[in-house]
């Protein structure tokens, strides 16, 4: 199986901690999210791993290496600005068969072989795994008719809604909708896939996923790391 890491982006929103590493090198307990991520692949079976870098790619190679001590060659391609969430993709030669797409800042216990089966059983060109979040509203929310009559009232209602986890699995002729080095983000490429009478399906998921991406939850994500890190890099995993 083939993945493909996405850890070109700048990470803004997490200084003044990525002012000196690439969000996906920041720490979570003892190793970066990258090793995570890498480790967790490897043991579901990826034999081939990708890694798109952009800013500070010096750093990744200088940890990375030859790739050995994570199972094996990692490859790396080079963004030399920035391509956007897909765009990278038009870079990489050789993904000829079904491949995961996942964001380098990712901590997720998610089961990647049983994604992946769904995916390939599910035959659509493009899977992307999702979970529900819910937002509270703080007030009482009125629908209210033409005639300014009160039609509903529901105080501090909770609104369910499903987020992508920024892990995506594709058949490998979704490349033909990616043109190389040009911006592309995953929300524009799912439209366009559509838009063109491609299929694309959700995997309903409910295992730990966190997205580091602000420093509350980067600091949340290394505190739950420590208590259970089993759980990432055991061979306990969640589906859906």
């Amino acid at each position: 199986m083939q993945a493909v890491i996405l850890a070109g982006g700048k990470g803004t929103r997490l200084r003044p901690y990525t002012t000196v590493l690439p969000k996906p090198l920041m720490p979570i307990g003892d190793m970066p999210i990258v090793e995570i991520i890498v480790r967790q692949l490897r043991a579901a079976g990826f034999d081939r791993l990708v890694l798109a870098v952009g800013y500070l790619p010096h750093l990744f190679r200088a940890f990375i290496g030859d790739g050995e001590r994570f199972g094996g060659p990692i490859e790396f391609v080079l963004e030399e600005a920035p391509l956007g969430t897909a765009g990278a993709l038009g870079l990489i030669s050789g993904l000829d068969s079904d491949f995961l797409l996942i964001n380098g800042d990712t901590l997720t216990n998610l089961d990647y072989r049983a994604f992946m089966k769904f995916h390939r059983e599910k035959g659509a060109i493009a899977t992307i795994a999702t979970q529900t979040r819910q937002n509270k509203v703080d007030y009482g929310v009125l629908e209210i008719g033409d005639d300014h009559s009160l039609v509903r009232y529901v105080e501090k209602p909770a609104q369910s809604y499903f987020v992508s986890m920024g892990v995506n699995a594709f058949r490998a002729d979704v490349l033909k909708y990616v043109q190389p080095n040009r911006y592309l983000d995953i929300p524009q490429l799912m439209l366009d896939l559509m838009g063109h009478g491609e299929r694309v399906q959700c995997y309903k998921s409910d295992c730990f996923w966190l997205d580091i991406g602000r420093p509350a939850d980067y600091e949340r994500a290394g505190e739950i790391f420590e208590e259970r890190r089993a759980e990432f890099l055991g061979n306990s995993a969640c589906g859906s």
